[in-house]
C-alpha cells in the first residue's frame, strides 16, 4: 500500500475500529502519514453514555470522527433484541454527535444502514427514498435508530454549521466477518455451514427463508476505501448509498457459495424462517459524483476470498 500524506485529517477517532469493518478503515488511514488513529474499545470507553463519550474526545482531541460501532445481527437476532438494537444504536449516535458538536471537531462521518430504508422501497433504491415508508419489520428498530443519525447530522449542520456526513451501505462481508450461527448476517452463515457440511460429509444444509428475496453485498475493502474517500473529500448534506449497484437471489447465493466452498449436497429452505425485505439494491450514482467511488470487488471474488479466509482461520 502507498502512503501518502494528502490526508487532511491528522488525529481520529474510529468508534468500532477493532472489528470486521473498522480494523481495515484504521489500516487504510494509517496508510496516509502524520495520522494519528484511536480506536476505543468497548471496556474503556461506553459509548452509549454520555460521561465516557465525553471523556473518549477529551483524552483524544480529534479533527474527525468515524462512527462505525455498532449493535448488530442477523434477522433472528434483530426479533430477540429489538429494544437493545433500537436504544444502544440510537444512544451512541446521538451522544457521539452531540459531543463532537460541544468540542468543535471538524468532521463527523456516520456509518447508517441499508436497513433503514422502506419495506417496499423501489429499486434502486435512491437516497431520497429513505423517508417514503416505514422499514421492513424484523430490523426495523435498528435501521430507524441509526437513520436518527441522519436527521441530527441535518440538523446540527443546518442549525451549528457542524460537518457531519451519513452513508448508507450494503450488506457487507469478508474476511473477519462474525460466523457465529446465532448472530452472523447470511453470507457467513451459509459459508460456516457449506464448509463444516462438507467436511463432515454431510448430504445437506438449512438456510432461513425461501431463498426468492435478493440482497445487494459489498466486499468490506470496498466499503472502507469508500469510508476513507468520503472522509477526506464529502462535506454535503445529502446522505450517500455505498455498494456496488448488483443484486443476488439468495438461492442463487446459497448455490454459489456452496459451489466455491465444494459443498455439493442439498440447500434445504426453512421457509417458516423470514425473508426480511423482499428486494435490496442500491442507486450508486451520488457515490461515484460525489466522491469517485465504484466497488472494485465482484461478489463470486469476494466470496473465494472470504471463504478462504475462514477455512485457514478455522482448520
Amino acid at each position: 500500500m502507498d502512503t501518502v500524506n494528502d490526508f487532511p485529517y491528522r488525529k481520529i477517532v474510529v468508534t468500532g475500529g477493532t472489528g470486521f469493518l473498522g480494523r481495515v478503515v484504521v489500516e487504510k488511514l494509517n496508510a496516509h502519514q502524520g495520522v494519528e488513529v484511536f480506536a476505543p474499545r468497548s471496556r474503556d470507553y461506553n459509548l452509549v453514555e454520555a460521561e465516557p463519550v465525553a471523556r473518549l474526545l477529551d483524552d483524544t482531541k480529534p479533527d474527525l470522527v468515524i462512527h462505525l460501532a455498532a449493535v448488530v445481527g442477523g434477522i433472528g437476532h434483530n426479533q430477540k433484541n429489538p429494544g437493545r438494537f433500537f436504544y444502544e444504536n440510537l444512544m451512541m449516535g446521538t451522544q457521539l454527535i452531540e459531543q463532537s458538536r460541544l468540542r468543535s471537531v471538524k468532521k463527523f462521518l456516520a456509518i447508517g444502514t441499508v436497513c433503514a430504508y422502506p419495506k417496499f422501497t423501489p429499486t434502486p433504491f435512491k437516497e431520497d427514498d429513505i423517508w417514503n415508508g416505514y422499514p421492513e419489520e424484523t430490523n426495523a428498530p435498528y435501521g430507524l435508530a441509526k437513520k436518527m443519525m441522519l436527521v441530527q447530522a441535518q440538523s446540527y449542520r443546518e442549525q451549528y454549521g457542524f460537518n457531519a456526513i451519513y452513508l448508507l451501505p450494503a450488506n457487507l462481508y469478508g474476511p473477519n466477518d462474525n460466523f457465529d450461527l446465532e448472530t452472523s448476517h447470511v453470507i457467513p452463515a451459509l459459508i460456516r455451514k457449506c464448509v463444516e457440511a462438507r467436511r463432515a460429509g454431510q448430504s445437506y444444509v438449512n438456510a432461513w427463508g425461501t431463498g426468492k428475496v435478493s440482497r445487494e453485498f459489498l466486499y468490506v475493502e470496498d466499503c472502507a476505501e469508500a469510508i476513507v474517500r468520503a472522509a477526506k473529500i464529502y462535506d454535503e448534506s445529502e446522505p450517500v448509498n455505498i455498494g456496488t449497484g448488483n443484486e443476488i437471489q439468495i438461492g442463487e447465493l446459497a448455490h454459489l457459495i456452496a459451489r466455491l466452498a465444494k459443498f455439493e449436497g442439498e440447500i434445504r429452505w426453512q421457509s417458516d424462517r423470514p425473508d426480511g425485505q423482499p428486494r435490496r439494491r442500491l442507486d450508486v450514482t451520488r457515490a461515484e459524483q460525489k466522491f469517485g467511488f465504484r466497488a472494485a470487488t465482484n461478489l463470486e471474488d469476494g466470496l473465494r476470498r472470504t471463504i478462504d479466509w475462514y477455512e485457514r482461520a478455522n482448520y
